[in-house]
């Protein structure tokens, strides 16, 4: 029976042991079509477009940017209803974001309203120019 049994596996390992080692049987490309994922572009292009169906600076649909200077950045450049720059809080945790990646909150208010905008610094390739509900962004 062990004899049966080893020769079974013999005979399934010889089609694998006659591949040349470290033939390619498919491209990377083909590969990734099979398991049905897209490219990494695809994807953030994806990801993007379901947060943009939900208002920006929220954690379904953060301000992307490129580090705390990208925040701090971004903020610089946001003005109130009235044109004024918005009073900056503090910053904290906000949990995950839409992009799957770790988003902080900053306070902000303007004319006694406060609110929170929510922010992905993981994404250095991208710089927004749009504005949360209430602000407006000049560059």
């Amino acid at each position: 029976m062990r004899i049966l049994a080893f020769a079974l596996l013999l005979a399934a390992a010889v089609p694998a042991a006659a591949q040349e080692l470290g033939a390619r049987t498919q491209s990377p490309a083909a590969m990734v079509a099979e398991l049905g994922q897209l490219s990494p572009e695809d994807e953030i292009r994806a990801l993007a477009a379901a947060a943009d169906r939900h208002p920006l600076g929220t954690v379904e649909n953060p301000v992307r940017v490129g580090g705390p200077e990208g925040e701090r950045a971004y903020l610089a450049h946001l003005r109130c209803a009235d044109g004024e720059a918005p009073r900056i809080g503090g910053r904290s945790d906000a949990g995950t974001g839409a992009f799957g990646s770790v988003v902080a909150a900053y306070q902000v208010s303007c004319a006694g309203q406060a609110g929170r905008i929510i922010f992905d610094m993981y994404h250095a390739e991208h710089v927004e120019t749009r504005a949360p509900a209430g602000f407006s962004y000049r560059p």
